[in-house]
Parts: C-alpha cells; sequence; structure tokens
C-alpha cells in the first residue's frame, strides 16, 4: 500500500520539477474576418496555447511558480483562401521583481507579417531542424526569443543558446514563401531581431539586461538609490550601441519595452541623476526625446 500510495506523489514532484519554462497567455482575435462558422479560431487558440505551453524549450528545470509569463495576441486580418491566413502577433513578455509584485516588461513587439496555413484540429508539428509550418516556426522562434531575454537578465550572456536557437528557425525558413525571415524584406524583422541579438558589435545590450535588472531592479525595494544608480550604469552601455548603428533594431526593441519604466524610476531621483539620464536618453533614444522630459515633471508634481 505504500508503494502504490508513493508512486503519484513521486510523479507529481518530478513533474512540477520539469514544468515547461513558459506559461503563455494566447489570443486570436477574428474580429475582421467574415464568416458564420467561428469556431475555427477557437480550436486554433486552444491549439496554439497546447503547443506553446506544453512543449519542453530547453533541459533547463524549473517549478511552475518559476515559468516565464508572456502573451501572444494574434489579430487576423484576411482569409486568403481555405486554410491560409494573414495576421499580425504582438508578442509582450514580463519578468517578476525580486522582493515585489511588480512585473517589469521584458518585451512587447508587434510583427504585422505574419501569414500561416491551418486545418481546424491539425496538429501542430515543429522541428528544431526543418521547416515545418510558418505557424509554429513562427511561434517556436518569439518562444526562444523571450526565453534568451529572461535568461540574460539572471547572467551575463546568458540568453545566447536561446537565440542561437532562433537564428537557426530563421536559417531554416529561408526559403519559405511567407516573409518576415529574409535580411533583404525588411530592417527590423525577425531574421534582423536574431541577427542583432547574437551580433558582437551589440554586445553591450546583453550586459545591459543583466546589469538594468540584477543590480538594479531586483534592489529597487531594499536599496532604491544603489539601483538607480546602476540602471543608470546598464543604460550607458546602449551608447556603444547607438554610436555603432543609431538605427541597430536591437535598440528600438530595448524601448518599446522600457520607456514608460524608466520614466517612472528616475521621477524619485535626485535632479543631478534626472538631469544625467535625460541627456543619456535624448542622445541613444531620440524618437522618445519629447517623452523624457515627464522625468522631471513627475518629480515637480510629488
Amino acid at each position: 500500500m505504500k508503494k502504490a500510495f508513493l508512486l503519484p506523489i513521486i510523479l507529481i514532484f518530478a513533474s512540477k520539477l520539469n514544468a515547461q519554462e513558459i506559461f503563455c497567455n494566447v489570443q486570436v482575435n477574428a474580429s475582421q474576418i467574415q464568416t458564420s462558422d467561428r469556431k475555427v479560431f477557437q480550436t486554433l487558440q486552444t491549439a496554439i496555447y497546447e503547443f506553446v505551453n506544453n512543449t519542453k524549450w530547453s533541459n533547463t528545470n524549473v517549478k511552475n511558480e518559476e515559468r516565464i509569463e508572456c502573451t501572444f495576441l494574434i489579430n487576423i486580418k484576411e482569409k486568403v483562401s481555405n486554410d491560409e491566413y494573414k495576421a499580425s502577433i504582438q508578442v509582450q513578455s514580463t519578468r517578476p521583481v525580486y522582493g515585489t509584485s511588480y512585473k517589469s516588461t521584458m518585451l512587447n513587439y508587434l510583427d504585422n507579417n505574419f501569414r500561416f496555413r491551418y486545418l481546424e484540429y491539425q496538429a501542430l508539428e515543429f522541428n528544431e531542424n526543418t521547416h515545418i509550418s510558418n505557424l509554429t516556426s513562427v511561434l517556436a522562434y518569439y518562444v526562444y526569443i523571450v526565453l534568451g531575454l529572461d535568461f540574460d537578465t539572471f547572467s551575463e550572456y546568458g540568453g545566447a543558446t536561446y537565440f542561437i536557437k532562433a537564428q537557426n528557425i530563421v536559417n531554416n525558413a529561408q526559403n519559405a514563401r511567407e516573409i518576415g525571415w529574409k535580411a533583404f524584406e525588411s530592417d527590423k524583422n525577425r531574421y534582423w531581431l536574431a541577427h542583432d541579438l547574437l551580433d558582437t558589435r551589440y554586445e553591450e545590450i546583453h550586459s545591459c539586461f543583466y546589469r538594468y535588472y540584477r543590480g538594479g531592479m531586483d534592489i529597487m525595494a531594499e536599496k532604491s538609490d544603489d539601483a538607480r544608480y546602476e540602471i543608470t550604469e546598464a543604460l550607458e552601455e546602449l551608447r556603444g550601441i547607438y554610436r555603432e548603428n543609431p538605427s541597430a533594431f536591437i535598440l528600438k526593441l530595448f524601448f518599446d519595452a522600457k520607456s514608460d519604466e524608466i520614466i517612472k524610476i528616475y521621477s524619485e531621483a535626485f535632479p543631478n541623476e534626472q538631469a544625467r539620464i535625460i541627456k543619456l536618453l535624448t542622445e541613444i533614444d531620440p524618437a522618445n526625446s519629447t517623452k523624457y522630459q515627464a522625468i522631471t515633471a513627475k518629480s515637480r508634481g510629488k
């Protein structure tokens, strides 16, 4: 009797230690599609949810409560044929900040070139070594980007393994009919995102992520002044990327996710800190230069 009782407990414990790394909320919006049968879109949403959340994406063992939270928002814009759709996918991911209930945005990216085939109830298949379908290749690609960015915040260059996997998906898709995978199609697409995350010219992005979180955000609750100093030093590292290539995709990706958070962080800073960070941000993120003036405005409004 004891053995029969212990076995399921052991299996439950093991499953918790080997849980999937990702907890992904999936939303499929097909409001633009005129059809009387909308069940296929619910089936698609369920299939994507199960594919992303039930696949083991790495050899890392995590507990359920440690899974990386992300959201895939898929907006279907056009039904091209009986089984083919044009859509966009917005990928968002967050990272909890140590000692707080706050979740910091890691990624907030909209990919407008998401074309795929899907028949209701078909199995979603993926192979790291070949391009089977654009649907699963795109989903897996963004899972690896999310994993890589998160792992970068816990150890310097910690996400490299996952960025390489994302780049392998890009390489496998070079003969795909769908766009988004090739260098010549755009300077800001899936090809360039994976490329920039592995390009040694932009290696400062990885140390920036690590210092921003481990030396900054994770101690903000206890040592806010020290945390802000470390975040400033982390952001200073991006100056080298900007001077190398002011239009680097990786900079846009970073500030699309972090600009609002940075404003909140420095609204509590000393005036000299605010002046320094506004000067830096105005240089390396000129697209949001007006927005960063809110740092001092929020401070005056305290």
